[in-house]
């Protein structure tokens, strides 16, 4: 327990929290749509599982590649500037949906949403180590789920604004993406005329971009945060790659009633996750509350891949509220200690969403040769490598308190 309560947002940085924090919305919209688009191009386009999950792996091959240029770029441009860029990136890519339409090319649908991902990855680049940086140390991972939880806002409305112009009775793959795009160009000039504070690195250092790399090379907590980060991503993204797949399939929902229930059931116990998150680890430490919920996501996931009718649909939607924690926590616990390096680091975290690419590929071809239930083999290994970092940190804390 923590014997010392610090504010969890210093008081001049509450302004700057607010207007950082309303970006978290916009890529969780981004990438909860996904999951519609993902079942709406099986079905229109006739294709299985496995090459519908490729607008999985467009999206996220865009953080893979983009992660260090948004690194070098917020180092030289500054925080404001980089969440500048990633807004007017992230808003072509959404009205390229447009011509997208009208070519019914699945081609260009796949390169629009590469676009949007290049975006986002210099959105969140800036906005996950600013948003660190707010306020104590101390409350750097409360503060981050509490900013994630509108991630979480955003995830719940896409689905069903996703699910209402993609499976109504005049399908338009393009509106919900027009409108997305109108709106974050608004907002990218809404930041371009107000000033943010450019939080400074803790200390100066001359080592070059070299050096810092090789510096973070030698430091184990963090490497293993960035692999606890991308097998976290496989489990994410591919649980909700699939999640309408496994309930249609399995004939518990129509695919309309599915996105809303992934809207509302899961993805909004992975909103409520995230507060009560954020307001628990206020006064219990981070590194405990990941192992609690990583134990509990490999349970209630092993349960999905034993097919046991209603008590697997179940563990799934329990499975939601416990890996709500996990991004923001994994990523605040990996940035400590690294100081002046906090931006370079934060690009190479940013890397990780590529498992996004790599997990509904995997899941997908699974299902294709065997099972939806089969199929969480894939996320359920991605939740043990999360258990397995939170058991390091546990050790390593507890050894630190004690030395």
């Amino acid at each position: 327990m923590k014997s010392e309560k610090a504010p969890l947002v210093s008081r001049q940085y509450v302004v700057p929290f607010i207007l950082i924090t309303s970006l978290f919305f916009l890529w969780g919209f981004a990438h909860a749509i996904l999951d519609v688009l993902n079942k709406h191009f099986q079905d229109v386009l006739v294709m299985t599982k496995t090459h519908s999950a490729l607008v999985q792996v467009m999206l996220y091959s865009g953080y893979f590649i983009m992660a260090i240029p948004a690194g070098l770029y917020l180092d030289r441009f500054g925080y404001r500037r980089g969440v500048i860029l990633g807004l007017i990136l992230y808003g072509i890519g959404a009205l390229l949906f447009i011509p997208g339409e009208w070519l019914m090319s699945f081609e260009f649908f796949l390169f629009s949403l590469f676009v949007i991902g290049c975006g986002l990855t210099f959105l969140e680049t800036a906005a996950n180590p600013y948003v660190t940086e707010l306020g104590d140390k101390s409350t750097a991972a409360s503060r981050l789920n509490l900013a994630q939880s509108f991630n979480g806002l955003g995830c719940i409305c896409a689905p069903v604004v996703g699910g209402m112009f993609v499976f109504g009775e005049n399908a338009s793959v393009a509106m919900p993406y027009m409108y997305t795009g109108i709106i974050v160009l608004a907002v990218a000039l809404v930041f371009s005329r107000v000033k943010l504070p450019e939080i400074s690195d803790e200390v100066a250092t001359d080592d070059g971009s070299g050096g810092q790399i090789k510096s973070l090379a030698k430091c184990f907590p963090f490497l293993f945060g960035v692999v606890a980060l991308f097998f976290y991503e496989i489990s994410e993204i591919s649980i909700n790659s699939f999640f309408i797949n496994y309930v249609v399939d399995d004939g518990w929902f129509s695919k309309t009633m599915a996105a809303t229930i992934l809207s509302f059931g899961g993805l909004g116990l992975f909103m409520c996750g995230r507060l009560i998150g954020s307001w628990v680890m206020s006064r219990v430490r981070a590194e405990l509350v990941l192992l609690v919920c990583a134990t509990v996501t490999v349970l209630t996931t092993g349960l999905v891949v034993l097919d046991l009718g209603v008590v697997s649909l179940l563990a799934l939607f329990v499975g939601y509220f416990f890996e709500s924690i996990m991004f923001p926590t994994i990523f605040a616990i990996s940035l400590r200690g690294v100081g002046a390096k906090t931006k370079r680091a934060s690009s190479f975290l940013m890397m990780t969403p590529i498992g996004g690419a790599v997990g509904p590929m995997l899941m997908g071809a699974v299902a294709d040769m065997s099972s939806m239930s089969l199929s969480f083999i894939v996320p359920f290994v991605g939740f043990v490598v999360v258990f397995m970092f939170a058991l390091y940190t546990v050790n390593s804390s507890c050894k630190a308190l004690s030395a």
